[in-house]
Protein backbone atom coordinates (compact mmCIF):
# COMPACT_ATOMS: atom_id res chain seq x y z
CA UNK A 1 0.00 0.00 0.00
CA UNK A 2 1.27 3.62 -0.80
CA UNK A 3 1.28 5.18 2.75
CA UNK A 4 1.57 8.74 0.71
CA UNK A 5 -1.15 8.84 -2.07
CA UNK A 6 -3.58 11.57 -1.61
CA UNK A 7 -7.16 9.87 -1.27
CA UNK A 8 -9.16 9.65 -4.55
CA UNK A 9 -11.79 11.89 -3.41
CA UNK A 10 -12.32 14.90 -0.63
CA UNK A 11 -13.82 12.70 2.30
CA UNK A 12 -10.41 12.67 3.89
CA UNK A 13 -10.13 15.30 6.64
CA UNK A 14 -7.95 17.77 5.53
CA UNK A 15 -4.95 17.72 7.73
CA UNK A 16 -4.53 13.93 6.21
CA UNK A 17 -4.69 15.31 2.67
CA UNK A 18 -2.17 18.43 2.93
CA UNK A 19 0.49 15.70 4.89
CA UNK A 20 3.71 16.84 3.13
CA UNK A 21 5.45 13.93 0.75
CA UNK A 22 8.65 15.35 0.93
CA UNK A 23 10.93 17.27 3.83
CA UNK A 24 10.96 20.38 1.18
CA UNK A 25 6.95 20.82 2.31
CA UNK A 26 7.84 20.03 5.91
CA UNK A 27 6.89 23.12 7.81
CA UNK A 28 8.78 23.81 10.76
CA UNK A 29 11.50 22.05 12.97
CA UNK A 30 14.21 23.33 11.05
CA UNK A 31 16.62 22.86 13.52
CA UNK A 32 15.65 18.71 12.62
CA UNK A 33 15.34 19.25 8.83
CA UNK A 34 16.68 22.46 7.76
CA UNK A 35 20.03 22.53 5.47
CA UNK A 36 22.68 19.91 7.36
CA UNK A 37 20.51 19.41 10.39
CA UNK A 38 20.75 15.27 11.23
CA UNK A 39 17.14 14.72 10.03
CA UNK A 40 18.04 16.71 6.87
CA UNK A 41 21.19 14.48 6.01
CA UNK A 42 19.30 10.86 7.08
CA UNK A 43 16.99 11.52 4.21
CA UNK A 44 19.58 12.70 1.77
CA UNK A 45 21.91 9.77 2.88
CA UNK A 46 19.32 7.53 2.65
CA UNK A 47 20.87 6.13 5.81
CA UNK A 48 17.82 6.32 8.87
CA UNK A 49 19.19 5.15 12.52
CA UNK A 50 16.73 4.61 15.14
CA UNK A 51 15.56 7.73 17.21
CA UNK A 52 12.74 8.93 19.57
CA UNK A 53 10.50 12.13 18.43
CA UNK A 54 9.31 13.82 21.58
CA UNK A 55 6.88 16.57 20.97
CA UNK A 56 3.53 17.89 21.31
CA UNK A 57 0.42 16.55 19.35
CA UNK A 58 0.19 18.24 15.66
CA UNK A 59 4.02 18.94 14.61
CA UNK A 60 4.50 16.54 12.33
CA UNK A 61 5.89 13.31 14.21
CA UNK A 62 4.29 10.79 12.04
CA UNK A 63 4.85 12.64 8.68
CA UNK A 64 8.44 12.67 9.15
CA UNK A 65 8.91 8.80 9.76
CA UNK A 66 6.78 8.62 6.75
CA UNK A 67 9.22 11.02 5.13
CA UNK A 68 12.08 9.34 5.86
CA UNK A 69 10.66 5.73 4.99
CA UNK A 70 10.55 6.97 1.63
CA UNK A 71 13.68 8.74 0.86
CA UNK A 72 15.21 5.64 2.38
CA UNK A 73 13.54 3.00 0.15
CA UNK A 74 12.67 1.19 3.49
CA UNK A 75 9.91 -0.88 4.49
CA UNK A 76 7.50 1.52 6.68
CA UNK A 77 5.32 -0.78 9.39
CA UNK A 78 2.99 1.46 11.71
CA UNK A 79 1.81 0.74 14.77
CA UNK A 80 0.12 2.09 17.72
CA UNK A 81 1.47 1.03 21.48
CA UNK A 82 -2.47 1.81 22.87
CA UNK A 83 -3.22 -1.19 21.01
CA UNK A 84 -0.33 -3.13 19.85
CA UNK A 85 0.39 -6.04 22.25
CA UNK A 86 3.76 -8.73 21.90
CA UNK A 87 1.75 -10.25 19.13
CA UNK A 88 1.64 -7.17 17.03
CA UNK A 89 5.50 -6.49 17.59
CA UNK A 90 6.66 -10.40 16.52
CA UNK A 91 4.44 -10.43 13.46
CA UNK A 92 6.04 -7.55 12.47
CA UNK A 93 9.78 -8.81 13.41
CA UNK A 94 8.48 -11.47 10.86
CA UNK A 95 7.82 -10.03 8.19
CA UNK A 96 11.12 -7.65 8.68
CA UNK A 97 13.32 -10.92 8.63
CA UNK A 98 11.43 -11.64 5.33
CA UNK A 99 12.62 -8.28 3.99
CA UNK A 100 15.76 -8.43 5.08
CA UNK A 101 16.56 -11.47 3.56
CA UNK A 102 15.66 -9.14 0.50
CA UNK A 103 18.25 -6.82 1.44
CA UNK A 104 15.29 -4.42 2.62
CA UNK A 105 15.43 -2.13 5.40
CA UNK A 106 12.51 -2.07 8.20
CA UNK A 107 11.16 1.16 9.67
CA UNK A 108 9.18 0.59 12.88
CA UNK A 109 6.98 3.80 13.30
CA UNK A 110 5.36 3.10 16.80
CA UNK A 111 3.25 5.62 17.98
CA UNK A 112 2.67 6.62 21.66
CA UNK A 113 5.90 4.54 22.40
CA UNK A 114 5.82 6.28 25.95
CA UNK A 115 2.31 3.20 26.62
CA UNK A 116 4.92 0.47 25.75
CA UNK A 117 4.62 -1.51 28.80
CA UNK A 118 8.09 -3.76 29.73
CA UNK A 119 7.47 -6.66 28.34
CA UNK A 120 6.45 -4.89 25.15
CA UNK A 121 9.32 -3.41 25.39
CA UNK A 122 11.67 -6.60 26.35
CA UNK A 123 10.23 -8.10 22.79
CA UNK A 124 11.40 -4.96 20.77
CA UNK A 125 14.70 -4.03 21.99
CA UNK A 126 16.87 -6.89 20.93
CA UNK A 127 15.75 -6.45 17.17
CA UNK A 128 16.32 -2.73 17.67
CA UNK A 129 19.33 -3.54 19.20
CA UNK A 130 20.39 -5.77 16.13
CA UNK A 131 19.58 -3.92 13.51
CA UNK A 132 16.91 -5.50 12.26
CA UNK A 133 14.14 -2.96 12.89
CA UNK A 134 14.96 0.67 12.71
CA UNK A 135 12.85 2.28 15.60
CA UNK A 136 11.41 5.67 15.05
CA UNK A 137 9.52 6.25 18.41
CA UNK A 138 6.69 9.16 18.61
CA UNK A 139 5.93 10.45 22.41
CA UNK A 140 4.37 13.86 23.44
CA UNK A 141 5.99 12.32 27.22
CA UNK A 142 9.76 12.59 27.92
CA UNK A 143 11.03 9.69 27.24
CA UNK A 144 13.59 9.39 29.88
CA UNK A 145 10.45 8.91 32.57
CA UNK A 146 8.68 5.95 30.21
CA UNK A 147 10.92 4.36 28.16
CA UNK A 148 13.58 1.82 29.94
CA UNK A 149 16.87 3.10 29.43
CA UNK A 150 18.12 -0.25 27.63
CA UNK A 151 15.67 0.79 24.90
CA UNK A 152 16.25 4.63 24.74
CA UNK A 153 20.04 4.38 24.80
CA UNK A 154 19.80 2.29 21.23
CA UNK A 155 17.80 5.61 20.19
CA UNK A 156 18.70 9.26 19.55
CA UNK A 157 15.55 11.80 21.05
CA UNK A 158 15.16 14.32 18.99
CA UNK A 159 12.58 17.52 20.29
CA UNK A 160 10.22 18.69 18.23
CA UNK A 161 8.78 22.29 19.07
CA UNK A 162 5.10 23.61 18.58
CA UNK A 163 4.75 25.44 15.60
CA UNK A 164 4.86 29.25 16.02
CA UNK A 165 2.27 31.45 14.83
CA UNK A 166 3.52 32.14 11.53
CA UNK A 167 4.38 28.64 10.63
CA UNK A 168 1.00 27.78 11.02
CA UNK A 169 -0.52 30.46 9.50
CA UNK A 170 1.81 28.79 6.19
CA UNK A 171 0.19 25.75 6.81
CA UNK A 172 -3.22 27.32 7.06
CA UNK A 173 -2.21 29.68 3.41
CA UNK A 174 -0.66 26.01 1.62
CA UNK A 175 -4.27 24.30 2.37
CA UNK A 176 -6.40 27.07 0.69
CA UNK A 177 -4.30 27.56 -2.28
CA UNK A 178 -3.20 23.77 -2.66
CA UNK A 179 -6.12 22.71 -5.29
CA UNK A 180 -4.85 18.92 -5.55
CA UNK A 181 -5.13 17.88 -2.18
CA UNK A 182 -6.76 21.31 -0.44
CA UNK A 183 -9.50 23.61 -0.47
CA UNK A 184 -7.90 25.55 -3.61
CA UNK A 185 -10.60 24.88 -6.01
CA UNK A 186 -13.08 26.51 -4.10
CA UNK A 187 -11.30 29.88 -4.23
CA UNK A 188 -11.48 30.74 -0.25
CA UNK A 189 -10.39 34.52 0.27
CA UNK A 190 -9.40 34.51 4.15
CA UNK A 191 -8.14 37.59 5.79
CA UNK A 192 -5.42 38.03 7.82
CA UNK A 193 -6.72 38.42 10.94
CA UNK A 194 -8.75 35.42 10.95
CA UNK A 195 -6.01 33.18 9.68
CA UNK A 196 -4.00 34.88 12.78
CA UNK A 197 -7.06 33.56 15.07
CA UNK A 198 -7.17 29.88 13.74
CA UNK A 199 -3.34 30.14 14.21
CA UNK A 200 -3.51 30.91 17.45
CA UNK A 201 -6.51 28.78 18.82
CA UNK A 202 -4.67 25.90 17.20
CA UNK A 203 -2.00 26.34 20.20
CA UNK A 204 1.13 25.62 17.69
CA UNK A 205 -0.94 22.25 16.27
CA UNK A 206 -1.19 22.26 12.79
CA UNK A 207 -3.47 19.09 12.81
CA UNK A 208 -5.69 21.11 14.90
CA UNK A 209 -5.34 24.37 13.03
CA UNK A 210 -6.39 22.50 9.60
CA UNK A 211 -9.07 21.15 11.16
CA UNK A 212 -10.54 24.36 12.33
CA UNK A 213 -10.11 25.86 8.99
CA UNK A 214 -11.91 22.84 7.36
CA UNK A 215 -15.02 23.26 9.59
CA UNK A 216 -14.42 27.15 9.36
CA UNK A 217 -14.78 27.00 5.89
CA UNK A 218 -18.00 25.27 6.22
CA UNK A 219 -19.26 28.90 6.80
CA UNK A 220 -17.57 30.76 3.97
CA UNK A 221 -19.72 32.98 2.04
CA UNK A 222 -20.31 33.15 -1.91
CA UNK A 223 -18.02 35.92 -3.11
CA UNK A 224 -18.17 36.88 -7.12
CA UNK A 225 -16.73 33.46 -8.68
CA UNK A 226 -14.76 32.72 -4.99
CA UNK A 227 -15.71 32.54 -1.36
CA UNK A 228 -14.77 34.35 1.49
CA UNK A 229 -14.10 33.42 5.27
CA UNK A 230 -15.20 36.19 7.51
CA UNK A 231 -13.68 36.71 10.71
CA UNK A 232 -16.98 36.25 12.61
CA UNK A 233 -17.12 32.83 11.13
CA UNK A 234 -14.07 32.10 12.57
CA UNK A 235 -14.70 33.53 16.43
CA UNK A 236 -18.17 31.07 15.76
CA UNK A 237 -16.42 27.83 15.12
CA UNK A 238 -13.34 28.52 17.59
CA UNK A 239 -15.95 29.49 20.18
CA UNK A 240 -14.51 29.94 23.66
CA UNK A 241 -11.59 26.88 23.50
CA UNK A 242 -9.40 26.38 25.79
CA UNK A 243 -5.47 25.19 25.13
CA UNK A 244 -6.98 21.39 26.77
CA UNK A 245 -3.98 19.34 27.94
CA UNK A 246 -4.22 15.80 29.27
CA UNK A 247 -4.08 15.99 33.27
CA UNK A 248 -1.84 13.27 33.39
CA UNK A 249 0.84 14.60 30.99
CA UNK A 250 3.96 16.80 31.46
CA UNK A 251 2.57 19.92 30.10
CA UNK A 252 -0.07 19.68 33.08
CA UNK A 253 2.84 19.68 35.92
CA UNK A 254 5.31 21.85 33.64
CA UNK A 255 2.86 24.77 34.09
CA UNK A 256 2.49 23.87 37.80
CA UNK A 257 6.18 24.55 38.09
CA UNK A 258 5.99 27.59 35.88
CA UNK A 259 3.90 28.95 38.64
CA UNK A 260 5.52 27.65 41.18
CA UNK A 261 8.92 29.41 39.61
CA UNK A 262 7.03 32.32 38.40
CA UNK A 263 5.90 33.13 42.35
CA UNK A 264 9.26 32.21 43.07
CA UNK A 265 11.32 34.95 41.37
CA UNK A 266 8.29 37.73 42.35
CA UNK A 267 7.23 37.63 38.88
CA UNK A 268 2.74 38.65 39.26
CA UNK A 269 1.73 38.82 36.06
CA UNK A 270 3.85 35.51 34.43
CA UNK A 271 2.39 33.72 37.60
CA UNK A 272 -1.11 35.07 36.81
CA UNK A 273 -0.28 34.00 32.99
CA UNK A 274 0.46 30.37 33.86
CA UNK A 275 -2.57 29.92 36.64
CA UNK A 276 -5.03 31.11 33.86
CA UNK A 277 -3.62 28.77 31.27
CA UNK A 278 -3.31 26.13 33.64
CA UNK A 279 -7.21 26.80 34.35
CA UNK A 280 -8.81 27.09 30.91
CA UNK A 281 -6.75 23.92 29.81
CA UNK A 282 -8.96 22.40 32.12
CA UNK A 283 -7.13 21.84 35.77
CA UNK A 284 -8.26 21.64 38.86
CA UNK A 285 -7.80 24.94 40.49
CA UNK A 286 -7.58 22.96 43.57
CA UNK A 287 -4.38 22.09 42.40
CA UNK A 288 -3.04 25.56 42.19
CA UNK A 289 -4.16 26.62 45.60
CA UNK A 290 -2.59 23.35 46.95
CA UNK A 291 0.75 24.13 45.56
CA UNK A 292 0.55 28.16 46.53
CA UNK A 293 -0.09 26.62 49.93
CA UNK A 294 3.32 24.39 49.34
CA UNK A 295 4.51 27.51 48.23
CA UNK A 296 3.48 29.87 51.61
CA UNK A 297 5.87 27.66 53.74
CA UNK A 298 8.70 26.97 50.79
CA UNK A 299 9.52 30.05 49.45
CA UNK A 300 7.90 32.87 51.43
CA UNK A 301 7.74 31.21 54.95
CA UNK A 302 8.65 33.31 58.24
CA UNK A 303 9.19 36.60 55.72
CA UNK A 304 5.37 37.24 55.79
CA UNK A 305 4.18 35.00 58.05
CA UNK A 306 0.71 36.23 57.06
CA UNK A 307 1.06 34.10 53.21
CA UNK A 308 0.23 30.72 54.91
CA UNK A 309 -3.23 32.08 56.81
CA UNK A 310 -4.02 34.10 53.25
CA UNK A 311 -3.75 31.25 50.96
CA UNK A 312 -6.10 28.90 53.64
CA UNK A 313 -8.65 31.51 53.54
CA UNK A 314 -8.68 31.64 49.74
CA UNK A 315 -8.89 27.86 49.60
CA UNK A 316 -12.08 28.03 51.74
CA UNK A 317 -13.27 31.02 49.64
CA UNK A 318 -12.72 28.60 46.43
CA UNK A 319 -14.51 25.72 48.38
CA UNK A 320 -17.30 28.25 49.55
CA UNK A 321 -17.87 30.57 46.41
CA UNK A 322 -17.67 28.09 43.49
CA UNK A 323 -15.43 28.26 40.65
CA UNK A 324 -16.40 31.38 38.97
CA UNK A 325 -15.74 33.60 41.93
CA UNK A 326 -13.45 31.25 43.79
CA UNK A 327 -10.56 31.54 41.01
CA UNK A 328 -10.42 35.46 41.93
CA UNK A 329 -9.34 34.63 45.72
CA UNK A 330 -6.85 31.96 44.05
CA UNK A 331 -5.17 34.97 42.18
CA UNK A 332 -5.42 37.26 45.40
CA UNK A 333 -2.95 34.47 47.14
CA UNK A 334 -1.18 34.18 44.24
CA UNK A 335 -0.40 37.69 43.99
CA UNK A 336 0.39 37.96 47.62
CA UNK A 337 2.88 35.24 47.08
CA UNK A 338 4.53 36.49 44.28
CA UNK A 339 5.01 40.25 45.76
CA UNK A 340 5.66 38.68 49.18
CA UNK A 341 9.67 38.75 50.61
CA UNK A 342 10.90 35.33 49.94
CA UNK A 343 13.12 33.25 52.37
CA UNK A 344 13.54 29.72 52.15
CA UNK A 345 14.70 28.91 55.58
CA UNK A 346 11.81 26.83 56.65
CA UNK A 347 12.12 24.50 53.62
CA UNK A 348 16.36 24.81 54.33
CA UNK A 349 15.80 24.19 58.50
CA UNK A 350 12.76 21.62 57.96
CA UNK A 351 15.46 19.37 55.35
CA UNK A 352 18.33 19.94 58.08
CA UNK A 353 16.47 18.54 60.77
CA UNK A 354 15.18 16.05 59.13
CA UNK A 355 18.50 15.02 58.15
CA UNK A 356 20.10 15.36 61.79
CA UNK A 357 17.63 12.95 62.93
CA UNK A 358 18.01 10.47 60.34
CA UNK A 359 21.46 10.42 61.34
CA UNK A 360 21.01 10.19 65.42
CA UNK A 361 18.07 7.96 65.39
CA UNK A 362 18.07 6.92 68.83
CA UNK A 363 18.13 10.62 70.16
CA UNK A 364 16.69 11.03 73.96
CA UNK A 365 14.65 13.34 75.45
CA UNK A 366 15.98 15.13 77.89
CA UNK A 367 14.78 14.32 81.28
CA UNK A 368 13.56 17.60 82.68
CA UNK A 369 10.81 18.31 79.32
CA UNK A 370 9.48 14.59 80.51
CA UNK A 371 6.32 15.23 82.10
CA UNK A 372 5.69 13.15 85.59
CA UNK A 373 2.10 12.12 85.82
CA UNK A 374 2.83 9.63 88.27
CA UNK A 375 5.01 9.47 91.63
CA UNK A 376 7.94 6.76 90.00
CA UNK A 377 8.25 9.37 87.12
CA UNK A 378 8.79 12.22 89.62
CA UNK A 379 11.13 10.03 91.85
CA UNK A 380 13.30 9.10 88.63
CA UNK A 381 13.88 12.89 88.06
CA UNK A 382 11.44 13.48 85.40
CA UNK A 383 10.65 17.31 84.90
CA UNK A 384 13.22 18.50 87.55
CA UNK A 385 14.97 21.37 86.68
CA UNK A 386 12.46 22.34 84.00
CA UNK A 387 12.00 26.12 83.87
CA UNK A 388 8.92 27.94 83.07
CA UNK A 389 9.00 30.46 80.50
CA UNK A 390 6.13 32.56 81.80
CA UNK A 391 7.77 33.09 85.03
CA UNK A 392 11.45 33.74 83.72
CA UNK A 393 12.19 37.59 83.08
CA UNK A 394 11.87 38.32 79.43
CA UNK A 395 10.15 35.19 79.42
CA UNK A 396 12.84 33.33 78.45
CA UNK A 397 14.87 30.68 80.33
CA UNK A 398 18.52 32.27 79.06
CA UNK A 399 21.22 29.76 79.72
CA UNK A 400 22.78 27.16 76.91
CA UNK A 401 22.27 24.68 80.54
CA UNK A 402 18.30 24.73 79.59
CA UNK A 403 18.28 24.71 75.47
CA UNK A 404 16.11 22.08 75.11
CA UNK A 405 18.07 19.83 73.75
CA UNK A 406 19.45 16.57 74.47
CA UNK A 407 22.73 16.55 76.21
CA UNK A 408 24.73 13.84 73.96
CA UNK A 409 24.17 14.93 70.40
CA UNK A 410 26.07 17.76 69.48
CA UNK A 411 24.36 21.17 68.79
CA UNK A 412 23.37 21.88 65.33
CA UNK A 413 21.41 24.84 64.21
CA UNK A 414 18.44 24.56 61.65
CA UNK A 415 16.70 27.62 61.41
CA UNK A 416 18.68 30.83 60.86
CA UNK A 417 16.20 33.82 59.42
CA UNK A 418 16.64 36.10 57.18
CA UNK A 419 16.89 39.51 56.57
CA UNK A 420 13.70 39.63 54.37
CA UNK A 421 10.78 40.89 55.51
CA UNK A 422 9.40 39.84 59.12
CA UNK A 423 12.08 37.54 59.37
CA UNK A 424 14.73 40.55 59.69
CA UNK A 425 12.40 40.74 62.88
CA UNK A 426 13.18 37.09 63.99
CA UNK A 427 16.39 37.82 62.99
CA UNK A 428 16.49 40.74 65.99
CA UNK A 429 14.87 38.66 68.27
CA UNK A 430 16.98 35.91 68.01
CA UNK A 431 20.12 37.79 68.55
CA UNK A 432 19.27 39.24 71.90
CA UNK A 433 18.24 35.74 73.40
CA UNK A 434 21.98 34.40 71.87
CA UNK A 435 23.05 37.48 74.07
CA UNK A 436 20.74 36.75 77.28
CA UNK A 437 22.17 33.26 76.90
CA UNK A 438 25.47 34.21 76.70
CA UNK A 439 25.27 36.63 79.87
CA UNK A 440 23.36 33.43 81.95
CA UNK A 441 26.21 31.64 81.07
CA UNK A 442 29.18 33.98 81.79
CA UNK A 443 27.16 34.13 85.30
CA UNK A 444 27.10 30.83 86.16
Amino acid sequence: MDLFAAPSNDTAPLAFRMRPRRLDDYIGQQALVGPDKPLRRMAETASVRSMILWGPPGVGKTTLAEILAATSGARLEQLSAVMAGVKEIRAVVERAREAHSRERQTLLFLDEIHRLNKSQQDALLPHVESGLLTLIGATTENPSFEVNSALLSRARVYVLKSLDEAELITVLERALSDEANGLGKRRIHASAEALSTLARAASGDARRALGLLETACDFAVVEGDGERLEQDAVAEVIGHQGAAFDKQGEHYYDLLSAIHKSIRSSRTDAALLYIAQFVSGGGDPLDVVRRLAAIASEDVGNADPRALPLVIAAWDAYLRLGDYEGQRAIAHAAIHLATAPKSNRIDQAWSQAKAFVAAHPDLEVPVYLRNAPTKLMASLGYGEGYRYAHAEPEGYPAGSRHDCWPADLPKAAFFEPSEFGQEKRFREIKAWRDELDRRADDAS
